[in-house]
Order: structure tokens, then C-alpha cells, then sequence
């Protein structure tokens, strides 16, 4: 569990870099961007929650629903996931 929680700390704060670098090179330099389809990788390796969480606080995206409707379905999944997992004593 402790490699779990480990796994998904780190994938959640480079989600968060990412999702900050996108909204910068948005403004500055859109040659840079993060493609919508690493976004959306990392948010299904474990980065749904903080990736959400920060567009939210930096609007950025916030008009994409496969952005505002695909990260918290992904989040669903996972939750369930992780449950499962808890209940049936995988982790």
C-alpha cells in the first residue's frame, strides 16, 4: 500500500506540472503545448484527482467536457478500482 500511495503522489504532482506548464505555454508560447492526449494519459495513470482539482483553480480547460466530464468518470473507475482491489485483499 505504501508503494501505491507512493506511485500515485507521483504521478499526481507531475499531472499538476503538466496541467501549470500547459496553461503557461498557453498564454506564452503556444508551440509548446502539452498535447490534450498526455493530459488525458496521465489522468488515467493515477492523476485524475489533483489534474481536475488544478484546472479548476487555474481555469485551464474548464470548457472541454472531455476534460470536466472524462477526469471525474476516470476518477469513478479508479475509486472502484482501488475498492475492489481493498475488498477483495489485493492491496
Amino acid at each position: 500500500m505504501k508503494y501505491l500511495a507512493l506511485y500515485l503522489a507521483s504521478v499526481t504532482l507531475i499531472t499538476v506540472i503538466l496541467t501549470v506548464y500547459d496553461k503557461i505555454a498557453a498564454k506564452k508560447n503556444p508551440k509548446h503545448r502539452v498535447p490534450e492526449k498526455t493530459l488525458i494519459l496521465f489522468g488515467i495513470l493515477g492523476g485524475a484527482l489533483g489534474e481536475y482539482i488544478v484546472m479548476q483553480l487555474i481555469r485551464h480547460k474548464t470548457k472541454h467536457k472531455k476534460f470536466m466530464i472524462g477526469l471525474p468518470v476516470i476518477l469513478a473507475v479508479q475509486a472502484i478500482a482501488l475498492a475492489a482491489l481493498y475488498i477483495y485483499k489485493i492491496f
